[in-house]
């Protein structure tokens, strides 16, 4: 796990064997919020990752998640046993308290090969749900937090945009890995997925938090949506 500053108040966990993965530590002082939880037994890592930015884990106040996918709720059951809360999509909520299994994405034929190369790990825990979201909702952390809903993904997923500090969590509707800025993969609808990620870009964000790969700055978010409108 690397530890990537983006902010005096954020912070990326980066999961460089997960695909680039990331779990955000945003900081509001007296409280911390985590933006998914990676994957199952991941939380040691997370544990020592608040440790190095200064932060135990009875600070961790919540978890929002992002969507119902392994590596972004795996640990989730874990951070929750430190006494945090767990706010997920209520579309996706019964998938991550074990209910309902998670739907098969619906693969094009280029992602079939890359989906049969990976390794399937431990299934995720059951967790427990203390909120869900239905995308609409301001939330009480980083000055007011915009819960969007962004269902392609998964149907549950969802974007939080945080206009105080002009900073978008994207999730897996828009991924940025080894220099390649594109809309998620392993998705239900992908050409929901598509529109969903043009649509983020209408933000008038500084900072673009994806799930996976390097955070986007505002020009370099422009200059792909510029290039995809010219195509």
């Amino acid at each position: 796990m690397e530890i990537v500053p983006v902010s005096p108040r954020l912070a990326a966990l980066r999961f460089a064997e997960v695909n680039d993965l990331n779990v955000y530590v945003w900081n509001d002082g007296a409280e911390v919020t985590l933006i998914d939880s990676g994957l199952p037994g991941a939380a040691g890592e997370i544990e020592r990752g608040l440790g190095v930015l200064g932060f135990s884990v009875d600070r961790v106040r919540r978890v929002i998640l992002t969507h119902a996918h392994d590596d972004h709720i795996g640990s989730a059951a874990d951070i929750a046993e430190w006494g945090a809360e767990i706010w997920v999509h209520q579309a996706d909520a019964d998938i991550v308290r074990g209910e309902r299994p998670q739907p098969a994405p619906v693969l094009r034929d280029w992602e079939r090969p890359i989906a049969d190369a990976l390794e399937l790990g431990p299934s995720p825990r059951p967790a427990p749900v203390h909120r869900e979201l239905r995308g609409g909702e301001v939330l009480d952390f980083g000055g007011g937090a915009e819960v969007l809903a962004v269902p392609g993904h998964t149907e549950g997923s969802l974007a939080l945009y945080l206009p105080c500090h002009r900073v978008l969590f994207t999730g897996d509707t828009l991924a940025n890995v080894g220099g390649v800025t594109m809309p998620g993969v392993f998705n239900l609808d992908s050409t929901a997925v598509e529109a969903a990620a043009h649509r983020l870009t209408d933000s008038d964000a500084d900072v673009v938090c994806v799930g996976h790969g390097e955070v986007l700055t505002a020009e370099s978010l422009y200059a792909w949506r510029s290039r995809r409108s010219a195509r």
